[in-house]
């Protein structure tokens, strides 16, 4: 992620983050937040002002941002995630509202990972990716009550 040290926060007393969150068509968020919470692909992590520096692996999951007391709920697709100087910056294949998640289409894309063949290392690895997105989808979609 490209070096971010010198770009200005959004607020000068650290009282709050910049949020980035980039895809390969676009930029999806740069706004402020409060508190933001991601999942890393063992866990999750909660960021607030003045956090220590860090970079991280993405899982599959919910990306909460919490700003002025309400929560944006997105999902995001693994990728990896870089904080210092108040910036969070997200780069992942692919984020969205959670509200714009479909059930029945994840609920599909899970039965069809089950569904598919897996005879090589390789093959079992798509299958594992396919039905992890799929589960993170549905979960996502769940707390966001679509």
């Amino acid at each position: 992620m490209a070096d971010q040290r010198h770009a200005p926060t959004s607020d000068p007393n650290g009282r709050s983050l910049r949020l980035v969150v980039v895809t390969p068509e676009t930029t999806l968020l740069d706004e402020s937040a409060d508190f933001v919470a991601l999942p890393l692909f063992d866990g999750e992590i909660g960021i607030a002002p003045l956090h220590s520096p860090l970079i991280g692996r993405l899982g599959y999951g919910e990306m909460r941002q919490v700003v002025g007391g309400q929560t944006r709920h997105f999902y995001v697709d693994g990728g990896f995630v870089q904080v210092v100087d108040n910036v969070v910056s997200v780069l992942t294949n692919r984020a969205m509202p959670a509200k714009n998640l479909d059930r029945e289409v994840a609920a599909e894309q899970l039965t069809a990972a089950r569904n598919r063949p897996a005879h090589s290392p390789e093959q079992m690895a798509i299958r594992d990716r396919i039905e992890a997105q799929a589960r993170a989808q549905l979960r996502v979609a769940g707390r966001a009550g679509h």
